[in-house]
């Protein structure tokens, strides 16, 4: 009984903190303690990279009409 207690605890205190990064979404053998980047850098960042792509697509997707009206 003694070694199933023993094999419990050291059970948890390795499966903790993989469990602790597997739901953060980081790799699993990182520093579950380390502090976490700001989420509100990360989502201003995404949100350039998504208006300048949409930028582009708009641009790409009205270059023939651009065309059309600078030979009028």
């Amino acid at each position: 009984m003694k070694k199933v207690v023993i094999g419990l605890i050291i059970g948890v205190i390795v499966a903790f903190p993989l469990g602790y990064n597997f739901g953060r979404g980081v790799p699993l053998l990182t520093n579950p303690f380390a502090r976490r980047s700001d989420l509100s850098g990360q989502v201003e960042q995404k949100a350039a990279q998504v208006v300048e792509s949409t930028k582009a697509a708009i641009h790409k997707a009205t270059a023939p009409e651009r065309k059309e009206l600078n030979k009028k």
